[in-house]
């Protein structure tokens, strides 16, 4: 009898302390989250800087959890254009921080792309692991969560992209020459023309840090321009040379990153879903995170300063890009020097000065090089999935030049457009680092 009262006792002592278990939420869990929204970003074909958007409110969202109560990092309110009023946390509430930092994140997350069953099935694998673990503890810290995100929905509820969605699309000039024109194969209309209207977080305006005038349109042989047009073609025509083993071409292929990529199969056209530029630095912060051991919450600092950076590189370099108009190669050099000359890589929908890649690459490379330091050497298996082999950098600056280059190389991108956009990309870097005091 005593045997069997002392079991059941012990029995229940097990229940309790069970119950009483803290949820452990780890860096992986938080990272697989960001990985599911880049699959969710490939599946919907979203532009590259939409993605960046999508990227950053849930990041935000999820940061601004960890600064509650934290003796290591600021709040961004006040820094932040727009964003206060996020709820406060009661020390003494019970919340699991990093609970209600990936409910936040997920959260919001979900409310900004179409295929919200793919966050939802992700959400519920986890909500369905921590109420098991701790309903009590979960519940609450799911509530608090869904409080910020809340916050921040109405927030970038006023960043003036649902208005963009009803400005007219970019019309063409089809008696300018030296402006833009559709490229093929599938000569799609300009991406996003009017984001720079879009709310910048950090800096002035979208113009802030406008680049170098782009030259002179001109189809003489002579011109600073025709130069640059005749350099992309020699590249091309060298590295065929090289073939396909050629250094030139493994990095352009590398830093493709084109989310519209079509191709013809008889009569029929479809997409080869990629990511995009923003989905690869992210994979760049997930790879630093692990490689340094970064814990929960320097790993969502992390991907918060990065997709913050990317946020206004695209905003800065997309005003520059309607403003200057410029022709891409493909068009011109078709024109004037070889009506059958393809790029290497296919020309992106929007005009070609400055380069994205260049610009969001460097401020990139700035903002992670501020959270990690200077000469973070990593391997970078971002591109494995889509058959691509990794490449080994000494340091995000390194990559950000590796992936500026794969712009001139890959055929879409006169030297200029790469040499001022990572001017470019520098400044809205170096600007992002000084003014957001992350740390205390």
């Amino acid at each position: 009898m005593k045997l069997k009262f002392l079991s059941i006792s012990v029995l229940l002592l097990f229940i309790s302390c069970k119950k009483e278990e803290v949820i452990i939420v780890t860096p992986s869990d938080y990272q697989a989250s960001i990985e599911n929204v880049t699959q969710i970003l490939i599946h919907d074909i979203f532009s590259p800087p939409v993605a960046s958007r999508i990227y950053a409110y849930p990041n935000i969202a999820a940061y601004e959890v960890i600064a509650q109560n934290s003796k290591t990092y600021n709040s961004l309110q006040g820094q932040l254009k727009g964003l206060d009023s996020i709820p406060v946390l009661d020390a003494k509430s019970g919340v699991n921080k990093n609970v209600a930092a990936l409910v936040a994140h997920m959260e919001v997350s979900k409310s900004l792309v179409f295929s919200e069953e793919l966050v939802e099935k992700f959400r519920d694998s986890l909500y369905a692991k921590w109420t098991n673990e701790n309903e009590k503890e979960f519940e609450v810290s799911k509530e608090y969560g869904l409080k910020v995100a809340e916050r921040i929905k109405k927030w970038y509820g006023k960043d003036n992209y649902k208005q963009t969605r009803t400005f007219p699309k970019y019309t063409v000039n089809a008696n300018d020459k030296s402006r833009w024109q559709p490229t093929p194969p599938a000569y799609m209309d300009a991406i996003e023309p009017h984001w720079s209207k879009i709310r910048t977080m950090v800096i002035d305006s979208s113009s802030q840090f406008k680049p170098a005038p782009a030259l002179p349109f001109s189809t003489d042989k002579n011109s600073a321009f025709f130069k640059e047009v005749q350099e992309v073609y020699d590249i091309s025509q060298e590295m065929i040379k090289k073939g396909d083993d050629s250094e030139e071409i493994k990095i352009a292929q590398f830093w493709d990153c084109n989310p519209y990529v079509t191709v013809n199969q008889g009569h029929m056209m479809f997409a080869k879903k990629k990511i995009t530029p923003g989905g690869h630095w992210m994979g760049i912060t997930k790879i630093a995170c692990e490689t340094s051991k970064a814990d929960f919450e320097k790993t969502v600092y992390a991907n918060t300063a990065t997709s913050i950076g990317l946020f206004e590189a695209f905003i800065s370099c997309w005003d520059e890009k309607y403003r200057s108009n410029v022709i891409r190669p493909e068009t011109i050099i078709n024109q004037t020097i070889d009506e059958d000359w393809k790029p290497l890589l296919q020309t992106p929908p929007f005009p070609e000065y400055t380069s994205g890649h260049s610009v969001a690459s460097t401020c990139s490379s700035v903002v992670l090089t501020s959270v990690f330091g200077e000469n973070f050497a990593y391997l970078d298996n971002t591109e494995l999935p889509y058959g691509l082999p990794s490449r080994k950098f000494t340091s995000f600056k390194q990559a950000a030049s590796d992936a500026s280059m794969s712009r001139f190389y890959g055929g879409i991108h006169y030297k200029a457009a790469i040499e001022n956009g990572i001017v470019q990309g520098k400044n809205v870097g170096d600007y992002i680092v000084k003014k957001i005091k992350f740390l205390k």
